[in-house]
């Protein structure tokens, strides 16, 4: 059920738990902020197991928790706990933009956590409470360095990079992979409902290559897995690495390996189409597993060969990103 009309399996499941964040960052939520899904009509912990046991059977490896911010959510030690007994999972990862994270993060990697994204895109603090909206940036720097001394190797560090905003930080970002096992992730600025998303702003994968190649000369390209989000290099005599995830300017939809079960249980296959299907409804009318398997791969099977360029994304209506979760 998880194979699409182009051969094209998906392994990856992202979970979001929550829509409610702790943050307001700009690229995420409109300055208004955005209406959330009544609880009533979020997934139940137990309804987010059953789901992923589904997918998990079905061929899914690994499942990332995302939100919102997916740390709000009291119950995710126990989440964490039940999702990485299933068998056959071999990831189970978290993005969280780190606000809280350093207290649970003990407690998370003993219920099975693997793999972990922080989210920073500025390492000025004043510029941090500019794009959040809110404070906390030396909670998010204390969370980075609690995930090095518990053993997360690489932690991965995610940054949307912004003209204007951050370009002229790149290089301090990958100065922190010099003595630490940090994996720093540069993102291309991507439009979502509501984030005044702009091609100016966009800094294209070949600028922040070139920025990184001019300062770093012993920059080299790794071997990326063919269904690898990010262009990933190292730096001679640096710990950690260098990625740059490149959804705007080089797409790699003809790999793509991952669906998305946002909040309120609606199943999204592509980030960028607006499809979704809801498979919270169905599972609260009492379907079994079998019906529950054809809604799946059905809407596997339309997903399309990739998404429909930058342009055109910035054109079609779709949620904003804390609806669908990072």
């Amino acid at each position: 059920m998880l194979i699409d009309g182009f051969g094209r399996k998906h392994t990856y499941l992202r979970i979001s738990l929550t829509e409610r964040c702790n943050l307001r960052c700009q690229y995420c939520m409109p300055a208004e902020g955005v209406d959330l899904t009544p609880s009533p009509k979020l997934l139940t912990h137990n309804e987010i197991l059953r789901l992923a046991n589904l997918f998990v059977t079905s061929g899914v490896d690994k499942i990332r928790l995302t939100g919102g911010e997916p740390t709000v959510r009291k119950d995710i030690h126990d989440i964490c706990s039940n999702l990485s007994s299933l068998k056959g999972l071999k990831t189970l990862a978290v993005t969280t933009n780190g606000i809280t994270l350093a207290k649970k993060l003990p407690m998370l990697k003993q219920c099975g956590l693997t793999n972990l994204n922080i989210s920073l895109d500025t390492l000025v603090p004043s510029k941090f409470e500019f794009m959040t909206r809110r404070k906390g940036h030396h909670k998010v720097i204390e969370s980075i360095n609690a995930a090095i001394d518990v053993g997360y190797n690489p932690v991965k560090v995610n940054c949307v990079v912004m003209r204007g905003f951050n370009d002229d930080e790149i290089c301090d970002f990958v100065n922190l992979t010099v003595d630490k096992p940090i994996n720093v992730r540069f993102i291309e600025f991507m439009p979502f409902d509501g984030n005044v998303w702009n091609v100016k702003k966009l800094i294209p994968y070949s600028e922040m290559l070139d920025t990184v190649a001019k300062k770093f000369p012993t920059l080299k390209r790794l071997c990326d897995h063919p269904t690898e989000t990010a262009k990933n290099f190292q730096i001679d005599g640096h710990v950690g690495t260098v990625s740059f995830v490149t959804s705007m300017t080089e797409h790699f939809c003809a790999g793509c390996n991952r669906l998305r079960l946002l909040a309120d249980g609606n199943l999204k296959v592509c980030l960028f189409g607006p499809s979704e299907v809801s498979l919270r409804d169905p599972l609260r009318s009492g379907a079994g597993d079998e019906e529950l398997r054809e809604i799946i791969g059905a809407a596997v099977k339309r997903k399309k060969a990739s998404h429909a360029g930058m342009f055109d994304i910035a054109k079609t209506a779709n949620r904003p990103m804390i609806h669908i979760g990072g």
